[in-house]
């Protein structure tokens, strides 16, 4: 399918309103193109399973922060099993997957779900997100440790939030469980929270994408008393702690 035909199907077709059917987010109101997995209940099943099982079942009035939110089903799924005395924040830096984002939070009439159009980072700035001309890519990103910004990594400016900062303005309540999948940058996301994840000690489920980004997460979180275990297959070693999603617990 060419691009033309593609933002066609999407902007269209692919707005079609269906209902999650399994997982995490089942009943969710969501919308049918792309990503059909999401509403398919089939998208990540063993951290939707984790999910499920915070709290024992029960995360009613949690405080859950969503890094990398991409269309939003994690966020959503959060947001429902928190209800209204709960608080969930998704950031997405992404123009497009944000505006995918709102879409899901509106139709599901989710006022305790607070998106911003914004990558958690170790500063409040500004940035420059590498998308290689494909703003429906899931791997758009931060600068890697190394990379150089080209015309062919066709970047765009987008916001950067140290999210300490918007706990101590009383914007954010400190969260009880984070989910950071980030493309690479989640040692940065991380240190700019280290305030908030050494006082209310959540749980985390981090994706990790590089041996920097694993090196850092563990450098901070180790430290703090946590304790790791990969969600699926184990890896051979520490340090090939790379490609996988993992759940700290404190």
């Amino acid at each position: 399918m060419d691009s033309s035909l593609r933002n066609l199907v999407g902007s269209t077709v692919g707005l079609i309103p269906v209902r999650v059917r399994r997982g995490a987010a089942m009943g969710a109101r969501w919308t049918l193109y792309p990503w059909t997995s999401y509403w398919r209940g089939t998208h990540e099943p063993a951290i939707q399973r984790v999910i499920c099982e915070l709290g024992d079942g029960d995360i009613r009035g949690w405080s859950c922060w969503d890094l990398g939110a991409h269309f939003g089903i994690y966020s959503i799924a959060l947001a429902l099993r928190a209800g209204p005395m709960g608080q969930v924040a998704a950031f997405e830096p992404n123009p497009a997957s944000f505006k995918r984002l709102e879409r899901h939070r509106r139709m599901n009439g989710l006022f305790w779900l607070k998106t911003y159009q914004a990558a958690a980072s170790d500063r409040t700035a500004t940035s420059e997100l590498l998308t290689y001309g494909n703003l429906g890519s899931p791997s758009t990103h931060l600068r890697f440790d190394g990379e150089v910004p080209s015309a062919q990594s066709a970047p765009i400016v987008i916001r950067v939030l140290r999210l300490d900062d918007l706990v101590e303005s009383g914007e954010l309540r400190p969260p009880r469980f984070v989910k950071l999948d980030v493309e690479g940058h989640g040692h940065k996301a991380l240190d700019g929270m280290m305030g908030a994840v050494a006082n209310a000690r959540p749980v985390l489920i981090v994706a990790l994408h590089s041996p920097e980004e694993a090196e850092g997460v563990l450098g901070i979180l180790q430290p703090l008393g946590y304790r790791w275990a990969p969600i699926g297959a184990p890896p051979s070693s520490p340090g090939a702690m790379v490609g996988g999603d993992y759940l700290f617990t404190p």
